[in-house]
């Protein structure tokens, strides 16, 4: 009997590491990539850059699936629900940590329920001006609406979107009197500012710089720290005399909370190494978005830090959802 039991002990421990190495080969079936927006918009299409990619390196396909509604808010609960085992992501704007701010009883929690990956890409938003406007900078039209507070209407692609938040915080940083007006879109928002009804809008640089090139409307800076590649003459708005002055639309990917680390640790790296492929840096710069491509602790960082600006501009602007 001991000796049975010997014999058993052993072909268990002999069994043991071709166990754990099954176990380990993440991953081994196809994988889910849930992008919560219609087909054909920049998350969904940076989803699909990504999932294309992670599909080419990890040997197994990455399907994506889109679940649009309620501000992304009904897929980021699918992926906040999901099974931890690095089968299902998430890949969402800058949005996800805006959310919370704007609804205040969520069926998740942004921080506690997911776990970072990586952020994709940064896509700075443009400050544009009816080409009537007596204005040539930054300094310019801070001068003009202190000069004639509310006189200047600021549009955009809808209530609580990021660039209304960008107007809402350059209010906030200046302390300029302007009126919101909010439109079902970016080209709704751009057909007025042409025709002059709203007097500046802070857009997204794929939908405002053709017509920026066309001369149909004046770009005086971009929203983030640094300057775009996109347009590096243009200057940023922190260094037009808004110092610190720093709004991004960025998108990243996620994964359940809970989800082991070296899975979120593998899937970083490699998304990390496709962002440096110049294919995809080409295809991400004609959509004016730089890659980025970091850790998953500095994303994490990220997002509790943009969370936290994102709340306060919220609060001190009375920003509502739709």
């Amino acid at each position: 009997m001991k000796n049975w039991i010997r014999c058993m002990g052993a072909l268990l421990l002999g069994c043991l590491p071709l166990a754990l190495a099954a176990q380990s080969a993440y991953p081994n079936k196809p994988m889910r990539m849930i992008v919560p927006y219609p087909p054909g918009g920049p998350t969904d299409v940076l989803g699909r850059i990504v999932a294309q990619k992670l599909s080419e390196s990890l040997g197994q396909q990455v399907v994506v699936e889109n679940r649009p509604g309620a501000s992304g808010m009904i897929g980021s609960e699918i992926v906040a629900k999901a099974a931890p085992d690095g089968y299902t992501l998430l890949t969402n704007a800058s949005i996800h940590v805006i959310n919370p701010s704007l609804y205040p009883k969520m069926s998740f929690d942004v921080l506690r329920d997911f776990a970072p990956v990586s952020l994709i890409a940064q896509v700075p938003l443009i400050l544009v001006v009816n080409p009537g406007l007596p204005v040539k900078s930054v300094r310019d039209l801070i001068a003009l609406a202190k000069a004639e507070p509310n006189r200047l209407n600021f549009g955009s692609s809808g209530n609580a979107a990021a660039p209304h938040l960008a107007g809402e915080s350059f209010k906030i940083a200046t302390g300029v009197q302007m009126q919101h007006v909010p439109y079902k879109g970016s080209a709704p928002a751009l057909t007025d500012l042409i025709g002059g009804q709203v007097q500046l809008i802070f857009d997204s640089m794929p939908s405002a710089m053709p017509h920026v090139k066309s001369g149909k409307i004046k770009a005086l800076a971009v929203t983030t720290a640094k300057r775009s590649p996109t347009v590096p003459d243009l200057p940023t708005i922190a260094e037009s005399g808004v110092p610190g002055f720093d709004i991004s639309t960025w998108y990243g990917v996620w994964a359940p909370a809970g989800t082991p680390k070296d899975i979120i640790h593998k899937l970083a790296a490699e998304m990390a190494k496709a962002l440096q492929q110049p294919a995809v840096r080409e295809r991400l710069a004609a959509l004016g978005a730089e890659p980025v491509g970091n850790s998953p602790e500095e994303f994490a960082a990220y997002c509790q830090s943009e969370l936290a600006k994102w709340s306060k501009i919220v609060k001190e602007s009375g920003a509502r959802a739709d």
